[in-house]
């Protein structure tokens, strides 16, 4: 039995060319599963200059003209054999009106381009992909400019160093999560973790600081050998088994170009205080790997 049986893919109507629709299209008509569009509308701010009546009937125009293309969209997609069907509708709080699809939908996944927002823009104001990725109750699949339309290589980052990631289960339910969608597509699965050592420093009596290089070779061989276990429990082979040195994004970011890998899995950490104003490394890497992010 397929693992996804209902798809939500949210878009902006006014993204035609959106990558997002043909790659939701290919993965749901893959497992099987029934693909929903929501095209999702923004009140022009313009609108509000007009009469109550023709606002309205501006807006509806606006609205019918979407909803023609979709239409059109659809049939096309159920012409290729993908169990599809589509809706468009105003949305003057997008992220609660995409919260309150995924409550009436239920979907395995909701599916959506990545919307990139300049860096000063992410220090005033928090990205709607960021709330999503916080609030959002089922996976989430962001889909980056680049990849195959049907993933050809999915990696599944993982941390055996985070005691959250070992008592809730949630490496394994990246991997669990990443071998699926690497099954259905056909694609390879790779296993990765960023092994970070930067932060171990011990000041000594004199005051000066003192790298514990004994203590950072015991850690490296205590995750490297929970790193082995995971990806022995999952049958990984070695060559797709990669624990590399280095800042988790800079890793993360360097190994999916050079690879050319299409999605890449990685975990959510509900955070507070200081850690959610800047935000959790899946959230960092959702702006500089050129891939998908699919993320649990």
């Amino acid at each position: 039995m397929s693992q996804y049986q209902r798809l939500l893919l949210v878009i902006d109507p006014a993204m035609r060319q959106s990558p997002a629709i043909p790659r939701a299209a290919a993965l749901a008509k893959a497992s099987g599963a029934s693909l929903h569009i929501a095209a999702l509308l923004k009140p022009a701010s313009i609108l509000s200059l007009f009469e109550h009546n023709v606002r309205n009937e501006a807006r509806e125009r606006y609205r019918l003209g979407h909803q023609e293309w979709l239409q059109e969209e659809v049939h096309r997609l159920r012409g290729h054999g993908v169990k599809v069907n589509g809706e468009v509708a105003w949305a003057d709080d997008l992220l609660e009106e995409i919260l309150q699809h995924v409550a009436e939908i239920q979907p395995d996944l909701l599916i959506k381009d990545v919307q990139h927002e300049p860096a000063l823009k992410r220090a005033f104001l928090t990205p709607m992909d960021w709330h999503l990725l916080r609030q959002c109750p089922v996976p989430l699949y962001l889909m980056g400019r680049h990849g195959h339309t049907l993933p050809q290589m999915v990696v599944a980052a993982v941390d055996p160093s985070r005691p959250e990631y070992q008592h809730n289960g949630l490496n394994d339910r990246i991997i669990h999560e990443a071998n699926s969608l690497a099954l259905q597509c056909d694609a390879e699965l790779h296993l990765l973790h960023a092994y970070d050592v930067s932060s171990v420093y011990l000041g000594d009596a004199g005051g000066g600081g003192l790298v514990l290089s004994d203590l950072t070779r015991e850690l490296r061989v205590t995750l490297e050998k929970a790193f082995l276990e995971l990806a022995e429990r999952y049958g990984v082979p070695e060559e797709r088994r990669h624990f590399i040195l280095g800042q988790p994004v800079t890793v993360l970011a360097n190994f999916v170009t050079e690879n050319q890998a299409d999605v890449l899995v990685m975990g959510r950490v509900h955070r507070q205080g200081l850690e959610k104003l800047v935000g959790s490394t899946t959230e960092h890497a959702l702006y500089q790997v050129p891939c998908s992010l699919l993320a649990l």
